[in-house]
C-alpha cells in the first residue's frame, strides 16, 4: 500500500478485494433486508458478530452486490419518477472492503491499510493520515482519527466501509481507533464490522441510540428452507425434505457445517446413515469433515491442497513451482469446481487465496502429517518470487523456512532500493531486523545497507556502528577492501566494490548531520576521491553534502556555485530534484526570489516529461514552489501547489519530507491569519523531526516564537528567547541568524509595549551587526528582512523620517524579485510606513501600491481569487471582520460544504468552525443564512 512496486499488488488485492457474491444474494433475503434497514435509518455500524463458518463474508458480499445494483437503478431513474426511499438511501453510495488478519494489529499498520481502503474509492483521502503514520514517533491518536475523520466529513459520496475478519486483531491500540471512529463517524460513512466475537466498543450505548443493525449466530443460521436452497441448487445435491431437515437440525444451520457435510456426501451411496452419525461440537465437527473432505479428494487433489496452504495468495505458475508439478492451473479450476474454499482476488481469476478457516486447517494438518516438509516448500515459494522479481515475499519465505542465509543475501540485494526510494527503509529493516545478530556483521555490504536504512529514520548513532561493521572488512587505509576472508559473506558484488565509497558517503552524512564540518569535508572529499566518474549518484551526493557545508556556515554563494555546477550530473543520475529544492532555498535567501521560482518550474517541467515521475521527486518541487509564490505574496497559487506537494509526498513517506511539508504548511496558515492552525502544524513538525544534513536555519522553536509575538503573547516569546539563552551581543553566525532576527522582533515588541529607555538602541546595535553579516555573505533576502526591522524599530520609536531609509532601501532591493509576504506580514505598522512612503513620491511608487493593496487584501493575482474588501477600510458592524474571515465569510455564501470549505482554506473543520463562530458573533447571527444575509446588508459581500 505504502510503495510502488508491482510485487506488492496482490497482497493490496487480498486486502480490498470485495469478494464476489455467492448465493446469499437469493438465499438470505431477510438478512439483506435487515441491512438495507440499518442503512436506510441512517445507523452508523453494522455488526456482523458469529462464530467461523456462518456465512458472514459471503452474505455482506452480496449485500453490497445488491447495494451496487439498487444504486445503479437509482442513479439511472430521474429523480421525479424514483421512489424517495429508495433514492435517499441508495443514491450516490460506494463501497470499500478491508480483509484483516493477525499481523494488522500494529495500529499504524491498521490505519494505514484502511486509508487504503477507502482510497479505492477516493484517492486523495488519508493522504494526511499516510505521511503522520510514517513518523519515528506516532503522532497522538487523536491527532491521526481527527485528520481522517475530517477527510471522511468532506467526502462527496456516501459510503460503506466493511472491515471483514476484525477478531483476528488482539490490538486494544486498534480497539481504542476504532472506538473512537465510530463515535464519531460522519453521515457519509457506514460501518460494517465482520468477526467472530464482540469487539471492545460502545454497542450498548449505540443501540439505545438506534445506531446499531446487528446480526448474529441466531440470525445467520440457516432456515429449513434457506438450507434446503443452498445443498440442492448451490452444492447440487438431490436430498429427500427429512434428509434435509435432519442435516439442518444437526448443524443447528451452521453454514460451513452444511457446506463440509455437503462435500463429504459428494459419492456417498448412504446419505441417510451419514447425516445420522453426524453430531457434535463445532470445532469437532469441523476435524472430523475436514478430515471427511481431504480424505474423498483424489491423492492429487489432496496432496496439493496441503503442500499450498503456506502460501497466502496462490496463482497457477506459483503453485506448479511449489509442488511441483504442471497442472496448477488445472488444480486451481478443480478446487474451485468443488467449492474447495477457494476464493478469487481478481477478475481475471488468476490469483487465489483459500478461506481462512480453511487454510488454518489445511496448515495444521501439513504441520502435522509432513513437518519436514514445510520448510521445503517456503524455499521453493522464495526461489519463484525471486526469480519473478518479486523480492519482498522471496524474503518472507525465505524467513519462514529459517533459511537466513537466503534471506540474508536477498535482503542485501535490496539494499539498493533504500538509495532509489523504491522500498520503505522501514520495511527493509524489518527485515534485516530478523536475521542473527553474527550473519548481518559478516556481510559488509548489507551491514553498509543496514547503516543507510537506519540514516533514513534519523538513527545516526545505530548507522555509524553498522558502518563500523562494514569497514572491519577494509584494509588498514580505510579505503580499499583487505584480503577476502572466509568469514566474510557477499551477496552484492557490483557494491561491494564500491563499498569505501558508500561508507565515505554516509560518514559525510552523519557528520553533517551532527554539525562536524571538518569531518563532513574529509569524508565527502573522499567520496569524490574513491567514486569512478561514472557512479553519478554516488559523486551527487558527496557534492550536495559539500555544497551544504558552505551552506550551513554562511557562504551560500559558493553554496549555490556547487550546487548548480551538480544538478546537471544529478539529473543524469535520476536524482534531479534533490538538489533543485535546495538550490532553490539558498537563492531565496540569497535574495534571487525570480531565478528560485524559474530554477524549480524548470525543472518540475523536466521531471514531468521524462514520464511518470515518483511521488517524492516532484512533491519536494511543489511544497518548494508553495515556499516561493508565498513570498510573493500569491496565497492562492501558494495554496494550491502546497496541497499538490501534500498530497504526492504523503503518498512518497519520507520522513524528512512530511517534516518540510508541515513547516510550509505552517507558514501558509500564519499568512491565512490562522497562527492557531500554525503553530499545531509546528507541533506536528517537530514529532516528525529526524536529523539530517539540512541545516536547521529556522528553528521550530524560533519559528513559534514569531506567531505569538503576533498574537501578542509577549511573555511566551521572552520564556523561548530566556531557554535558548539569546543575547544581543551574541557572536553572528549564519545558523543563528533566524533566531537573532527573532530576537529582534522581540526586544522591539518589548519596547512598544513598556517603551523602556535604551532598549532600542540595543536592537539597532543588534540588527546594524546582522544586516552587515548578511551583506557580507551576499544574503540579500535576509538582508531586506533586517532592513524592514530597522524601520520599524525606528517607527516605534516614533522616528519615521529614520524610518523610511532602511525601508526605501530594502523596497529597492525586494522590488525587481517581487516580494511582497516579508512587508505586508508586519501588518498595519509595515502599512503606515508604506502610505508614508506612497506619499512621498519616488520611483517606487507602483510597488509601493502594489504593497498596499496587498496590505489591505485587493491585490489580485492570475490564480488568486476574487479581490478581498480591505481589512483597513471601514466596516458598519460592531467589530471589524479580519482579513481571513471575510475570506471565510464569501465561502460561506457559495454552495460549498463546510468540510469543503475547510478543504479550500487548507485548514482543520475545527479551525473553521472557530472562524465562523467568530464571524456569527461580530454580526449578531447564529447560522450561516443569517450571516450571509446579514454580510450583505452591510455591504460586506
Amino acid at each position: 500500500m505504502l510503495y510502488n512496486e508491482p510485487m506488492l499488488t496482490p497482497v493490496l488485492a487480498t486486502k480490498l478485494f470485495i469478494p464476489p457474491p455467492r448465493a446469499s444474494l437469493v438465499l438470505r433475503p431477510r438478512l439483506i433486508a435487515r441491512l438495507d434497514a440499518g442503512l436506510a435509518a441512517g445507523r452508523r455500524l453494522s455488526l456482523i458478530s458469529a462464530p467461523a463458518g456462518f456465512g458472514k463474508t459471503t452474505l455482506v458480499a452480496s449485500w453490497l452486490a445488491n447495494v451496487e445494483r439498487r444504486t445503479q437503478n437509482v442513479e439511472q431513474t430521474s429523480s421525479d419518477s424514483a421512489d424517495p426511499v429508495l433514492r435517499s438511501t441508495f443514491y450516490a453510495l460506494r463501497s470499500a472492503w478491508l480483509s484483516l488478519d493477525a499481523g494488522d494489529g500494529d495500529l499504524a499498520r491498521f490505519l494505514a491499510y484502511l486509508v487504503a481502503a477507502l482510497q479505492t474509492l477516493v484517492p486523495t483521502i488519508g493522504t494526511g493520515v499516510a505521511g503522520l503514520l510514517q513518523s519515528p514517533q506516532l503522532p497522538p491518536i487523536e491527532v491521526l482519527l481527527t485528520a481522517l475523520l475530517n477527510d471522511l466529513a468532506a467526502l462527496p459520496d456516501r459510503v460503506i466501509l466493511v472491515l471483514d475478519d476484525y477478531h483476528t486483531l488482539d490490538a486494544p491500540a486498534v480497539d481504542e481507533a476504532l472506538a473512537f471512529l465510530v463515535e464519531h463517524l460522519p453521515p457519509q460513512l457506514h460501518l460494517v464490522l465482520v468477526t467472530r466475537e464482540d469487539p471492545p466498543l460502545p454497542l450498548a450505548r449505540l443501540r439505545a441510540r438506534d445506531q446499531l443493525t446487528e446480526l448474529r449466530a441466531a440470525d445467520l443460521r440457516f432456515t429449513p428452507a434457506e438450507a434446503a436452497a443452498f445443498l440442492t441448487q448451490v452444492m447440487g445435491l438431490s436430498l429427500a425434505a427429512d434428509d434435509i431437515a435432519a442435516l439442518e437440525t444437526r448443524t443447528e444451520g451452521w453454514v460451513a457445517g452444511l457446506q463440509l457435510a455437503a462435500l463429504s456426501m459428494q459419492g456417498r451411496d448412504d446419505i441417510a446413515g451419514f447425516i445420522q452419525s453426524f453430531a457434535g461440537s463445532h470445532r469437532f465437527v469441523l476435524d472430523y469433515l475436514v478430515e471427511e473432505v481431504l480424505g474423498r479428494q483424489p491423492e492429487a487433489i489432496r496432496s496439493f491442497l496441503l503442500h499450498t496452504a503456506l502460501l497466502d495468495r496462490l496463482c497457477a505458475p506459483l503453485c506448479n513451482a511449489v509442488v511441483g508439478r504442471d497442472d496448477g492451473n488445472a488444480m486451481l479450476e478443480a478446487l474451485e469446481r468443488r467449492n474447495l474454499f477457494l476464493i478469487p482476488l481478481d477478475d481475471q481469476c488468476q490469483w487465489y487465496r483459500y478461506h481462512h478457516l480453511f487454510a488454518e486447517v489445511l496448515q495444521a494438518h501439513l504441520m502435522q502429517a509432513q513437518p519436514d516438509q514445510v520448510a521445503s516448500l517456503h524455499q521453493r515459494a522464495s526461489v519463484w518470487y525471486e526469480q519473478h522479481g518479486l523480492r519482498p515475499d522471496a524474503i518472507r519465505h525465505a524467513l519462514a523456512a529459517k533459511d537466513v542465509g537466503r534471506a540474508a543475501g536477498l535482503i542485501e540485494l535490496a539494499g539498493p532500493a533504500i538509495d532509489d526510494r523504491s522500498i520503505q527503509p522501514a520495511l527493509w529493516l524489518g527485515w534485516v531486523e530478523a536475521l542473527p545478530e553474527a550473519l548481518v556483521r559478516a556481510r559488509p555490504v548489507l551491514s553498509a545497507w543496514y547503516a543507510y536504512a537506519l540514516l533514513g529514520r534519523g538513527d545516526l548513532e545505530a548507522a555509524a556502528a553498522r558502518f563500523a561493521d562494514a569497514e572491519r572488512w577494509l584494509d588498514q587505509t580505510g579505503v580499499q577492501l583487505a584480503t577476502p576472508s572466509a568469514e566474510m559473506v557477499v551477496g552484492d558484488q557490483e557494491h561491494l566494490r564500491s563499498l569505501p565509497a558508500i561508507i565515505a558517503v554516509g560518514r559525510a552524512y552523519i557528520a553533517q548531520a551532527l554539525g562536524n564540518l571538518p569531518d563532513t569535508l574529509r569524508y565527502a572529499h573522499q567520496a569524490l576521491e574513491l567514486a569512478p566518474e561514472q557512479a553519478l549518484f554516488r559523486r551527487a551526493q558527496a557534492a550536495m553534502l559539500l555544497g551544504m557545508t558552505h551552506w550551513a556556515s554562511g557562504n551560500l554563494q559558493a553554496a549555490d556555485r556547487v550546487f548548480a555546477e551538480y544538478t546537471t550530473r544529478l539529473g543524469a543520475a535520476g536524482n534531479l530534484p534533490d538538489a533543485i529544492a535546495v538550490l532553490a532555498e539558498i537563492r531565496l535567501t540569497l535574495g534571487r526570489l525570480r531565478e528560485a521560482i524559474g530554477t524549480v518550474e524548470q525543472c518540475l517541467a523536466f521531471v514531468m516529461d521524462q514520464g511518470e515521475p515518483l511521488p517524492l521527486d516532484t512533491a519536494d518541487l511543489y511544497r518548494e514552489l508553495s515556499v516561493l509564490y508565498l513570498e510573493q505574496g500569491n496565497l492562492a497559487a501558494a495554496a494550491h501547489h502546497l496541497q499538490r506537494g501534500k498530497e504526492l509526498g504523503e503518498r512518497a513517506g519520507l520522513p524528512i519530507l512530511r517534516y518540510r511539508l508541515r513547516i510550509a504548511q505552517a507558514r501558509l496558515s500564519a499568512a491565512q491569519a490562522d497562527p492557531d492552525g500554525a503553530l499545531a502544524l509546528l507541533e506536528e513538525a517537530e514529532r516528525l523531526y529526524i536529523r539530517s544534513p539540512l541545516p536547521d536555519v529556522c528553528p521550530i522553536a524560533a519559528m513559534k516564537a514569531r506567531i505569538w509575538l503576533a498574537q501578542g503573547r509577549l511573555s511566551d516569546a521572552q520564556a523561548w528567547a530566556r531557554e535558548r539563552n539569546l543575547s544581543v551581543d551574541d557572536m553572528s553566525s549564519y545558523l543563528r541568524e533566524f533566531e537573532q532576527i527573532t530576537l529582534a522582533r522581540l526586544l522591539i515588541a518589548q519596547y512598544r509595549s513598556s517603551r523602556t529607555e535604551g532598549s532600542l538602541h540595543t536592537v539597532m546595535r543588534l540588527l546594524d551587526r546582522l544586516l552587515q553579516a548578511a551583506e557580507a555573505g551576499g544574503r540579500m533576502g535576509s538582508a531586506i528582512e533586517i532592513l524592514v526591522l530597522q524601520a520599524l524599530a525606528y517607527q516605534a520609536q516614533g522616528d519615521i523620517t529614520r524610518a523610511l531609509v532602511p525601508l526605501e532601501r530594502a523596497l529597492s532591493l525586494a522590488e525587481p524579485e517581487g516580494y511582497v509576504r516579508i512587508f505586508v506580514g508586519e501588518g498595519r505598522p509595515m502599512a503606515v510606513l508604506l502610505e508614508r512612503v506612497q506619499t512621498e513620491g519616488g520611483t517606487l511608487r507602483h510597488y509601493t501600491a502594489q504593497l498596499l493593496a496587498a496590505c489591505s487584501g485587493e491585490i489580485a493575482h492570475p490564480t488568486a481569487p476574487s479581490p478581498q474588501p480591505s481589512v483597513l477600510s471601514p466596516q458598519p458592524c460592531a467589530e471589524p471582520l479580519s482579513e481571513r474571515e471575510l475570506h471565510v465569510l464569501r465561502l460561506l455564501r457559495s454552495d460549498l460544504s463546510g468540510p469543503e470549505i475547510a478543504r479550500e482554506l487548507v485548514v482543520s473543520l475545527s479551525t473553521l468552525r472557530t472562524h465562523t463562530q467568530h464571524i456569527y458573533a461580530k454580526l449578531g447571527v447564529n447560522n450561516r443564512r443569517a450571516a450571509v444575509h446579514r454580510a450583505a446588508e452591510l455591504g460586506l459581500l
